[in-house]
């Protein structure tokens, strides 16, 4: 737990390191704003600690800022970083223009035989040649023997500089009549502030609105999903056999009675067969939690009502809430299965422990053989497994179907990319090893009140024979 929190606190530093240069370094000139918005960003870098260890230790108040930052600060992130190529490609071309730009303003100018200027001449590298007859400028005479206004002209220092001296005209804000050109940046100071500020507006109003929307989502009601799922083994007379799936309901800081009383208001006028929770119900304690649960009691179905450990159960106190939600009148399957005989015909009904529990008696690992050795393999067995991961091992029992929770669909995308890397299906029907397996997005979110690409949702699950 150290090394995860020490890894958590490194990342979370380096990311708003990064946001203040985008947001706050590159928009802003030295002064009082860039002060105040690195002051902005050390105190919003602390936040997010504070709000993870405070909410499990009774700070709800942290909860809102805290977990509303943490959303716009990822989709701060992905969005700067994707701007990352388009802003080094303007860049670029700002940078070729301008030393461009500086090129041709230090190409010489030619002057032509009989100029107005001796200087401008000179500064051209050519020697005039006298318009009047006379002597010519290649002459002992015409060398010795300037003409007088030349000579007055040059005793006063006007057109000639002093020997070793430049004899062209001084840059504009040279100070000692070197061209500055090499001194000059490689690109214009004022536009790459005006290309910073407007990347750092793009990205805020567009992480805001994405935020917003993902509240909004988030706090509304679980859409109702239903799926239609084939089982070879399934009895004829059982087919339409329908099971009400809900998982990650996440009561806690930002969750309490009244979302409870909304889904088993849902699941009721759905009118199943079974009801199944699949996992991560609470996050804390029964003594904190415990009147936002009390409205399971209210759950009907046919033939019973059944839960699964997560893994937030494992951090709230899973002896407890084990305890709690049977006397709920909720058949907590741990490493076990149910008959469940209907209409003639009969399936089993399996449940395990989270994969990420450790320990013995109500904490103890998931036990696949213990839920599915020794059975009539000619039944069908539906497993409910809280993480869809469990179906790797699941599938070693010949498993007909897994009904699993915890990825939340991904919750933000395109957090969405990386839960795949882990878990072998993130939202909806699909395949492991032979075992079919339904994952569900779940009714609540972990953290930020924000789902973004995939909604709450309750699914009603109806088998159907071949």
């Amino acid at each position: 737990m150290a090394t995860f929190v020490g890894f958590a606190v490194l990342v979370t530093a380096l990311i708003h390191l990064y946001l203040w240069k985008r947001l706050v370094r590159d928009t802003t000139r030295p002064g009082r704003w860039r002060k105040a918005g690195g002051a902005s960003a050390l105190l919003l870098a602390l936040l997010v600690p504070a709000t993870m260890v405070g909410t499990r230790n009774g700070s709800y108040w942290l909860a809102w800022p805290g977990y509303l930052w943490l959303a716009l600060m990822f989709y701060l992130l992905v969005l700067l970083l994707v701007l990352e190529v388009p802003m080094a490609v303007a860049k670029l071309v700002l940078r070729r223009r301008e030393r461009a730009a500086t090129g041709a303003a230090a190409e010489p100018v030619p002057v032509p035989a009989g100029g107005t200027g001796r200087a401008d001449t000179a500064a051209a590298g050519h020697v005039a040649e006298p318009a009047a007859a006379g002597p010519t400028a290649t002459s002992p005479v015409a060398l010795a023997e300037p003409p007088a206004a030349l000579a007055e002209a040059g005793s006063a220092g006007s057109a000639e500089p002093p020997a070793g001296e430049d004899s062209g005209p001084r840059p504009a804000g040279s100070q000692d009549g070197r061209d500055p050109a090499g001194d000059r940046p490689d690109h214009d100071p004022s536009r790459r502030l005006l290309l910073a500020r407007g990347a750092a507006i793009f990205a805020g109003l567009t992480a805001a609105g994405v935020t917003g929307y993902g509240v909004r989502t988030a706090m509304g009601p679980p859409r109702l999903d239903r799926v239609r799922i084939p089982l070879a083994k399934l009895p004829r007379g059982m087919d339409g056999l329908r099971i009400a799936t809900v998982s990650d309901i996440h009561l806690g800081p930002l969750r309490g009675r009244a979302h409870t009383e909304r889904i088993v208001a849902m699941i009721n006028r759905l009118d199943a067969d079974l009801v199944a929770v699949v996992g991560d119900l609470v996050d804390g304690s029964v003594a904190e939690l415990g009147t936002a649960v009390e409205p399971l009691r209210d759950l009907r179905s046919r033939y019973g009502s059944f839960f699964v450990t997560g893994n937030h159960e494992y951090y709230s106190g899973v002896e407890e809430w084990v305890r709690e939600v049977d006397r709920l009148g909720l058949r907590v399957l741990q490493n076990e299965r149910q008959e469940i005989r209907a209409r003639g015909g009969v399936l089993d009904l399996a449940g395990v422990n989270d994969v990420t529990a450790a320990g013995t008696g109500l904490a103890a690992p998931a036990d696949y053989a213990a839920a599915l050795g020794d059975r009539d393999p000619s039944r069908p067995v539906v497993l409910l497994a809280h993480q869809p991961v469990a179906a790797h091992e699941a599938a070693k029992f010949g498993v007909d179907l897994q009904l699993s929770g915890h990825t939340h669909g991904g919750q933000m995308v395109p957090f969405n990319l990386l839960v795949k890397l882990q878990q072998p299906v993130v939202s909806g029907l699909g395949e492991v090893d032979g075992t079919k397996v339904y994952v569900t997005n779940g009714a609540g979110f972990w953290g930020p009140p924000v789902r973004v690409g995939a909604p709450p949702q309750v699914t009603l699950v109806e088998l159907r024979a071949p």
